[in-house]
């Protein structure tokens, strides 16, 4: 008999990638969402698939009663453990996404709460998974309320929970993907690239295919858990460029700035003024992880996902949360990049 998993948020990034990778080892599969997205054909044909609201309580705990594995990628504040807390002795195994975000730096301030370099978070590198989150009750900012469900979960006794905390996720069904910052730019042959930093910022990545496997090895191993779920090692901003274009085929010369962005130039969605680098050394131990690839080797499925998914359309309309959530609106000034270059 096969083992069963449900996903919450099934028809997402990290959704579809833990569909495939479960369908892949003999899992039984049912992709529970909200019919915001249309579930991808081809590899998930034989996925059982569910409309289902995340806010019925009553309806969630029935669908994953009995399950071997569930995976929640939707539960953002703690009134969602709630879910979680009915299915104590009637599941194997429970995973929630949280987020790297939920780390606090050395002076109390946080991503969420930083506007500059002055404030922004300094944290060990790498970060554990004992390191301090954030605890401000009350805040709704997202990696205040991550840190808060977090909390939730681990609250409940009896409860097979494994968290999850990636950093900036990469791969097909990314409906912000950050390295079309790069992709763009080999589309429109630029020659020159700016990059902040010199380049060497360093915000971990996560590909889904990893944070899939990582799932997938807390379906077989349940405990109580906290695990960072990220790329290793951590690529630079000049590496994830690099790869890029290798997959492409395209060449430029990344003009490497001191500091910070000038005049908005230089910007770019890994310009962080300080690392945020996690550990995967407790995966390793916790669960015997081995990741699926690094982001060099795993990147070229996302890249040629977004070529594919901007074919004949305009991007900002295909993928309007890069703007809103990443101001990718502001990543393309060619005419002050030229300006600072000729300088």
């Amino acid at each position: 008999m096969s083992r069963r998993a449900v996903i919450l948020g099934g028809t997402g990034q990290l959704g579809v990638a833990t569909a495939r990778t479960l369908l892949d080892d003999g899992w039984s599969v049912t992709l529970a969402h909200r019919g915001e997205r249309t579930t991808p054909a081809g590899a998930l044909q034989e996925a059982r698939t569910l409309l289902v609201e995340r806010s019925d309580v009553d309806a969630l705990v029935d669908l994953c009663r009995g399950a071997d594995l569930v995976l929640d990628c939707l539960a953002f504040a703690p009134d969602d453990a709630a879910v979680h807390g009915r299915l104590v002795g009637d599941v194997g195994s429970v995973v929630v996404v949280s987020t790297a975000s939920v780390y606090r730096g050395e002076s109390g301030t946080w991503l969420d709460t930083a506007t500059g370099e002055d404030d922004f978070p300094v944290l060990p590198v790498p970060v554990a998974e004992s390191h301090a989150t954030v605890d401000a009750d009350g805040d709704p900012g997202y990696s205040a309320q991550k840190a808060a469900l977090e909390r939730a979960l681990l609250a409940i006794d009896g409860l097979p929970v494994t968290i999850l905390r990636p950093g900036a996720i990469h791969g097909p069904h990314s409906p912000a993907l950050r390295e079309w910052f790069f992709i763009k730019r080999a589309l429109d042959g630029r020659e020159r690239i700016p990059l902040a930093h010199r380049g060497e910022s360093r915000f971990s990545t996560s590909a889904s295919v990893n944070v899939a496997e990582l799932v997938r090895l807390a379906g077989e191993r349940p405990g109580r858990r906290v695990l960072n779920a990220v790329d290793d090692p951590a690529p630079t901003a000049l590496e994830i460029g690099h790869a890029v274009l290798a997959h492409l085929g395209r060449t430029a010369e990344f003009v490497l700035l001191d500091g910070g962005p000038v005049d908005g130039v230089g910007a770019h969605p890994w310009a962080v003024p300080r690392p945020v680098v996690l550990s995967m050394e407790a995966a390793r131990v916790e669960l015997g992880y081995e990741p699926v690839g690094s982001h060099r080797a795993t990147i070229g499925s996302a890249v040629d996902w977004m070529l594919d998914a901007v074919r004949d359309a305009d991007w900002r309309e295909r993928f309007p949360a890069l703007a809103t959530r990443y101001g990718a609106a502001c990543w393309f000034d060619y005419d002050a990049e030229d300006r600072l270059l000729a300088r």
